[in-house]
């Protein structure tokens, strides 16, 4: 079974506990969330009319007295189930930006305008172990994919830790320049003023942050230009690829954050890499960059964080706590370079960023008319839900265009913990695995059916 005995006496004791089916159950409606929140209390719903009681619930009969909800956490190192879920949603927004759906309000000839996938990377702080294409490192050594020493300083005592975790911190402001000074781009091959720029065209994004094995973040975007409304309306005619293609590159080498002196450190101009990386999505010759393929790869790195370089997924409350913890040597002088700067900047935040290296940005992001947002896609999978249950049990179904609901209800909920023990970990593990396996069945079968153009009839 591959679990240690004390698991396995919890899971036992789980297993033989009364109510265990219905505490499955739970854990299945959550998706075999990791880290369930656990709640007490009770609702009621009634007739406006009659104030019969038309359906009441109360925690007091449940396992433990508890309902067990998702977590809801993006990441997957903490939470995989909810982290799919989460994928999920941020798949489904880029997607609607790049092809257009109707059902998120999105109009399909969205397609029709200039759209890229850019990547903007951080500078150099040393070199650093890689993988080059002539197959050797600078250290004489042909690295394997999984070498540990991928992305570690060739030389620790030169290698800028400091500027590292400095840059990292400031990615964020980085960003909101590089959006600022993309517009003046823009507008200068246009010929047309910045004011003039807003009357003819705006500019949307979604992006998605990813950290390098040498623990520098660096950003992903689809770019796209549309009219002066948004996706609603067309581009004007000299909005092009090659333009938006020449202003990202332009607009990124403009870019610079100071950063004063302060205590050892002397003052430093941030930029962007050199490497900015700009591609026409669904090009011709790069099958890698279909739509599809576009939309997946940013929700991939949507639920990671710096996990890929060996950090913790968790805030570090004091710098000791390193001691305890089995960090690759590359990875924990970032995270000491946090602590020992953070006196010098208090108002940026490191060490209570250190297992971020510093970063303090949002990880997905998107400019307002680029697509649809999460809390809609969320919405729509609570209203989903919620139809299901009224019709459950039993209670009249909502008429979406009758502000006036025939029913009222009545709730109280309070906080009571959250998490598995031992055993219940490992069960919640295998029903998310059980869920997982019936998911990945659905979408190939799903995939066969669209091939051979009988989806519509599945």
């Amino acid at each position: 079974m591959g679990t240690d005995p004390l698991t396995l006496v919890d899971l036992l004791r789980v297993a033989n506990k009364p109510g265990f089916e219905r505490w499955r159950e739970q854990v299945r409606r959550t998706g075999g969330c990791s880290d369930p929140i656990h709640l007490q209390g009770w609702t009621i719903t009634k007739d406006k009319t009659t104030s019969e009681t038309l359906y009441a619930y109360s925690t007091q009969a449940e396992p433990g007295g508890r309902l067990r909800v998702a977590c809801g956490n993006r990441r997957a190192s903490r939470c995989p189930s909810c982290a799919w879920t989460y994928a999920g949603d941020t798949y489904h927004l880029i997607r609607a930006g790049i092809t257009g759906d109707e059902r998120k309000e999105v109009p399909t000839t969205v397609r029709d305008h200039p759209r890229v996938f850019a990547t903007l990377t951080a500078p150099s702080f040393g070199p650093v172990h890689n993988r080059p294409t002539s197959g050797a490192c600078r250290c004489g050594t042909a690295h394997l994919e999984d070498d540990p020493a991928l992305g570690t300083a060739l030389n620790p005592e030169r290698y800028d830790y400091a500027g590292a975790v400095l840059w990292n911190n400031h990615a964020g402001q980085l960003w909101q320049r590089f959006t600022i000074y993309l517009r003046r781009e823009i507008a200068a091959r246009a010929g047309l003023s910045q004011r003039a720029l807003a009357d003819a065209c705006r500019v949307s994004f979604g992006k998605v942050a990813e950290f390098q094995k040498r623990g520098a973040v660096h950003f992903h975007a689809v770019v796209r230009l549309d009219g002066p409304d948004g996706p609603d309306t067309e581009p004007p005619g000299w909005a092009t690829v090659a333009l938006l293609g020449d202003a990202i590159r332009a607009a990124s080498g403009r870019v610079v954050v100071l950063v004063v002196g302060a205590g050892a450190q002397p003052a430093r101009t941030l930029r962007w890499g050199t490497q900015v990386d700009v591609q026409p999505i669904g090009a011709l010759g790069r099958e890698e960059l279909t739509e599809q393929a576009v939309a997946a790869y940013v929700a991939k790195y949507a639920t990671k964080a710096a996990e890929t370089t060996g950090t913790v997924d968790r805030r570090i409350g004091e710098l000791c706590e390193l001691d305890r913890l089995n960090l690759p040597s590359h990875t924990r002088r970032l995270i000491e370079a946090c602590w020992e700067l953070n006196a010098d900047y208090p108002d940026r935040l490191l060490a209570r960023w250190s297992h971020m290296l510093g970063f303090r940005g949002h990880f997905s992001t998107k400019s307002r008319r680029y697509s649809t947002t999460l809390g809609a896609l969320r919405q729509v999978r609570a209203d989903y839900r919620a139809i299901q249950e009224r019709r459950e049990r039993g209670l009249p179904e909502l008429d979406p265009d009758d502000k006036e609901s025939s029913t009222l209800v009545l709730a109280h909920w309070t906080y009571a913990g959250h998490g598995h023990t031992p055993g219940e970990s490992w069960l919640a593990a295998t029903i998310a695995q059980d869920i997982r396996q019936s998911r990945e069945l659905v979408r190939e079968l799903r995939a066969e059916l669209e091939a051979t153009g009988a989806v519509g009839e599945w």
